[in-house]
């Protein structure tokens, strides 16, 4: 078999350092990253947090929490509570923030947190899409080129748009429901080398007898 791939590569690409895995290069310990995502980006995959994760301030406290096998694609935006603005009184105004309000602690003002921003595992996010804070991308599913995604997302969804909506579900829900009981991205790296015939194939059979072995080593 050949060698494990490497979680902290910091290019695992041969010859190309536009990609990187997440756990090489994110620092941030509200960041929170599965093993073998990665994050494509030709001007440097490096700058993930600086260019992809926004208004993440420390004094809000909000995570972003990653799964395993997560392809984000240059450019992708995950848009973190301080992004937010007060919209219960009549002006949205940041005048705590800038000053206007002395002694008022940062974010004081500002509506209650939409909560952590989650992207469930084997999920594929493509060019220049932009997640607001507090959703929930499920497993495995796609999130369109240049989507705005404001609500949550289901497990094995495509979708697209401004705002996003479901253009299809990848799989029947019986099917859906089996691949989220098998979570192949849980098994040890070495049974996923062994089985990539089966995770790569549209047989949900043949994927639940490589579980069946998987779980029975």
């Amino acid at each position: 078999m050949p060698s494990r791939p490497d979680p902290l590569a910091r290019y695992p690409l041969p010859g190309w350092a536009g990609t990187a895995y997440l756990k090489a290069v994110v620092s941030n310990p509200r960041i929170e990253v599965g093993e073998f995502s990665y994050y494509d980006d030709s001007r440097g995959p490096e700058h993930f947090e600086a260019r992809c994760v926004r208004y993440h301030f420390d004094f809000i406290g909000d995570r972003l929490i990653i799964g395993k096998f997560v392809a984000i694609a240059q450019g992708a935006q995950f848009i973190m509570n301080g992004a937010n603005h007060p919209m219960r009184g009549f002006s949205t105004f940041p005048f705590g923030a800038l000053g206007f309000a002395p002694g008022e602690a940062p974010g004081a003002e500002a509506d209650p947190p939409r909560g952590d921003t989650r992207i469930e595992n084997d999920v594929w996010i493509g060019r220049e899409a932009v997640i607001l804070p507090g959703v929930t991308v499920g497993d495995g599913a796609i999130v369109g080129a240049h989507a705005l995604v404001g609500s949550d997302v289901p497990p094995y969804a495509i979708v697209g748009g401004n705002p996003a909506r479901i253009i299809r579900m990848r799989f029947p829900d019986e099917v859906i429901r089996r691949l989220r009981a098998i979570r192949w991205w849980d098994w040890p790296v070495e049974a996923i080398m062994t089985h990539i015939a089966a995770i790569r194939s549209h047989d949900i059979a043949l994927l639940e007898a490589a579980a069946e072995q998987v779980q029975g080593s």
